[in-house]
């Protein structure tokens, strides 16, 4: 069976504009339509693109910014992405209480869903649940945390709340923000009571280290090494993340030509390869199979390579071209 991709999004607005003052028009059209001044290159362009290739995106959407400006600006994000016949799944950004009217755990204030009691969690993941079903989406099947912050109580949460998939786990972030007990590798699927883990994708871009499959941090050469690699292993699934806001300059200036054009050689090469299919969780069997998966190996060309082409484009897109 083709190795299924989940071309994941997390698609949030920012805690750190509203931190900044900004307004919540500024920051969804920033955030979520990926405005500057050479057009749109947020979601509505991402769903063009996916939809060229043929390719299913997996939205995940934070709905805590209801909390500060209502629930209308959560359904202004679901309402395009249904529209289209692409998968929402649930994201969580617990930054939002810092500025909420009504927050349903009260004082309490976190970084990260793991930061909050198993009690907490299930509050704080049901609310956002709701908010996100009266938005228009179907109930949640998967979840994210913001800044893959969750925990071991993420997980029993999860469980008691009926969503079935986690792709909270990222060995990038591990011993940081990230506090999952570890799977058996990197990468391979594991049962947790109910709840499977899904962990992001990623290879070893020198020895033992990982490098994760996010499209702003893989080269075209890496990405399409993994996704072979995952084919060639029957791998059940490959999971890439990116941003609502990723092909965008890192201050949301101006477009990120070297990224955007990664994000579309990636959803061609998913498109061209027999041994791969674009797939949501909606479409995964309720039980993957669970064995120990290997990551694709070191290349010390392919990583200089990628290193160099960062250098350039950090020089072509991220320098300020404002006079100083």
């Amino acid at each position: 069976m083709a190795t299924a991709v989940l071309i994941t999004i997390d698609t949030e607005l920012s805690a750190g504009r509203q931190a900044r003052g900004w307004s919540a028009n500024d920051n969804f059209c920033s955030s979520f339509l990926g405005r500057c001044s050479d057009g749109d290159f947020g979601v509505p362009w991402l769903l063009d693109r996916l939809d060229e290739a043929g390719a299913r995106g997996v939205f995940f959407i934070d709905p805590m910014p209801a909390l500060v400006h209502g629930e209308a600006i959560i359904a202004d994000m679901v309402g395009p992405i249904v529209a289209r016949g692409h998968e929402v799944q649930l994201h969580i950004h617990t930054e939002w209480l810092e500025w909420a009217r009504n927050s349903p755990v009260g004082d309490r204030r976190g970084r990260n869903i793991g930061n909050f009691s198993l009690e907490d969690q299930i509050v704080l993941i049901s609310y956002a649940r709701d908010v996100l079903v009266r938005a228009g989406a179907t109930a949640p099947t998967a979840f994210r945390a913001g800044n893959y912050g969750a925990d071991d109580r993420t997980i029993t949460a999860l469980g008691r709340l009926g969503i079935a998939w986690d792709a909270s786990f990222n060995a990038g972030y591990l011993g940081g923000e990230c506090s999952i007990s570890p799977p058996p590798s990197p990468i391979t699927p594991v049962l947790r009571g109910d709840i499977t883990l899904v962990p992001i994708s990623g290879i070893f871009d020198r020895p033992s280290h990982f490098r994760p499959a996010q499209v702003c941090a893989m080269s075209l050469r890496e990405m399409r090494a993994a996704l072979d690699h995952a084919a060639r292993d029957e791998h059940p699934c490959f999971t890439i993340v990116t941003h609502s806001f990723e092909m965008l300059s890192r201050d949301r200036s101006r477009p990120n030509l070297a990224v955007i054009a990664r994000f579309e050689a990636l959803c061609a090469h998913v498109a061209g390869s027999p041994a791969l299919r674009s797939s949501g969780f909606f479409d995964l069997p309720a039980r993957l199979p669970m064995r120990q998966l290997e990551l694709a190996g070191p290349s010390y060309p392919r990583t200089i390579a990628r290193v160099a082409a960062q250098l350039l484009a950090t020089w072509r897109y991220e320098r300020s071209l404002r006079p100083a």
